[in-house]
């Protein structure tokens, strides 16, 4: 049991290592102070919802349904290709980055339809929660659940960890420039996502 529990711990832990576009926006909330706890707790949450889905047995609405899947790869590229646009601006403009990372924390509503938009339009989400750790998941017959478990606990870990460790690098980022390359590094990851969405996978 403890195994299994691990072995899904190790898995969602690797694929959500990776820089994505969820991770960029929970670092940046964590560099500014921004509704850390909603923002973690919504990420997490998000992700253990699907990842009970994916151990449930979610490839057989896909195979019912199958417009799902190119329509969350549209909707979420486009998305992606707006907030990187507004990263970029945000690099632009400089001064008024580390304004916001000092001044406001912007509203909690925000924070949470952007990190929801972030994490349900993105089709990657789906291949690695829903469709891989649930396939995995079969291999461990009786044991599955606590491979779900697993997984579900490793995303509490990274997120938690990404979201309060951040404020560790505050120091950095007192400095305008350190926020102008975080806004454009974000831009071209979000960039980089869409294009993979459009033109490939």
């Amino acid at each position: 049991m403890f195994q299994t529990a691990f072995a899904g711990f190790y898995l969602g832990f690797s694929l959500i290592l990776a820089i994505g576009a969820q991770n960029a926006f929970v670092l940046r909330q964590g560099l500014r102070r921004a509704h850390v706890l909603p923002v973690v707790l919504t990420c997490a949450l998000s992700d253990a919802v699907l990842i009970a889905v994916g151990v449930g047995g979610f490839s057989i609405v896909t195979e019912v349904i199958p417009w799902i899947a190119p329509a969350l790869r549209y909707g979420g590229a486009a998305f992606l290709i707006w907030y990187g646009a507004r990263s970029f601006r945000a690099m632009w403009r400089g001064g008024e980055a580390l304004q916001a990372a000092n001044t406001g924390a912007g509203s909690l509503r925000a924070a949470l339809m952007t990190c929801l938009a972030l994490t349900w339009l993105n089709p990657h989400v789906y291949l690695d929660t829903v469709l891989l750790i649930g396939s995995i998941a079969t291999q461990y017959g009786d044991n599955a659940l606590w491979f779900g478990v697993g997984a579900v606990s490793s995303s509490f870990v990274f997120f938690f960890s990404l979201g309060f460790g951040a404020r560790v690098l505050a120091p950095l980022f007192a400095r305008p420039l350190a926020w102008q390359v975080l806004d454009g590094i974000i831009g071209l990851v979000m960039w980089a996502i869409a294009a993979k969405l459009l033109f490939g996978t």
